[in-house]
């Protein structure tokens, strides 16, 4: 794992117990290595997909026809067969990777920049979770600007080698208009 529990008090970068002998810190060392590469997977992964969703739009205006079609099925392309994509009350649910690809084909805003940040990835075998907190100034379709910030609980699966996603979860905390930010929604 590479990623712990938040209310575990070690520190992140704490090594684990020294194995014994050359050939069983090997093996240590080599499965160490493997955690943190299928980690920079999943965040790479991770960062597709908000590149891909923010890609639907272009100067203020969704894409439409070919171009739209073609975004929203590789978006759906990051997701297995079965996944569920669950953007929560005001998004809806997908389940399944040819509903999530119809849901991309109708995009709910005018411009996004998603920033995925403070992933906590843990990672077991061919499986893998991970929390992100979420900023995205983004445009509403009636044009107001607005503040999404969020978190996302995803899962993970390897296929044929390839990290994809298998659940989504958005979390909005709030979404507050860009001309007077967040203190009155706080407050």
């Amino acid at each position: 794992m590479l990623a712990r529990n938040p209310e575990d008090p070690r520190p992140m970068t704490e090594p684990p117990a020294p194995a014994e002998g050359p050939e069983a810190r090997l093996e240590a060392l080599e499965q160490r290595l493997l955690a943190v590469e299928d980690a920079l997977a999943i965040q790479r992964l991770k960062a597709r997909y908000a590149e891909l969703v923010d890609a639907r739009y272009h100067r203020g205006a969704a894409l439409e026809g070919d171009a739209l079609d073609a975004a929203a099925r590789r978006i759906a392309d990051l997701f297995t067969e079965d996944a569920v994509w669950d953007g929560g009350p005001a998004l809806g649910v997908c389940e399944g990777r040819e509903a999530l690809y119809e849901r991309m084909r109708q995009p709910t805003l005018r411009f996004s920049w998603h920033f995925f940040l403070k992933p906590q990835v843990e990672v077991d075998g061919d499986r893998a979770t991970a929390r992100w907190d979420i900023l995205s100034p983004c445009t509403t379709q009636d044009g107001r600007p607005q503040w999404l910030v969020g978190t996302e609980d995803d899962a993970y699966q390897r296929v044929d080698g390839v990290w994809l996603h298998s659940a989504m979860k958005l979390r909005v905390v709030f979404m507050a208009p860009h001309e007077t930010g967040w203190q009155k929604i706080l407050a």
